[in-house]
């Protein structure tokens, strides 16, 4: 099984969800430590991240041998997860 790191953005955010949402994340993370590439995961254009859906919220990971890193965690609909993203590169 993978090593699970949080970046601190995704972990601070993981930690202020109420507990459904919570719940939901949490078990999708699981999922994608299993298996980083499910089939409603999609590779985000010019970035080396992918991105998965649960409930309202996007985890946009990547994957490298036994680690899974969680850059990011915000809403779906929100283009904020996006603009952090590139100004973390």
């Amino acid at each position: 099984m993978r090593k699970l790191d949080l970046a601190h953005d995704a972990l601070k955010l993981l930690g202020n969800l109420p507990a459904k949402q919570f719940r939901q994340v949490v078990t999708k993370l699981f999922e994608l430590m299993e298996n980083p590439e499910p089939q409603d995961s999609k590779p985000l254009a010019g970035f080396e991240y992918r991105r998965a859906d649960v409930g309202e919220y996007r985890i946009v990971y990547r994957f490298d041998g036994d680690f899974l890193f969680v850059a990011l965690i915000g809403k779906r609909n929100d283009s904020e997860v996006y603009k952090r993203l590139k100004r973390k590169r």
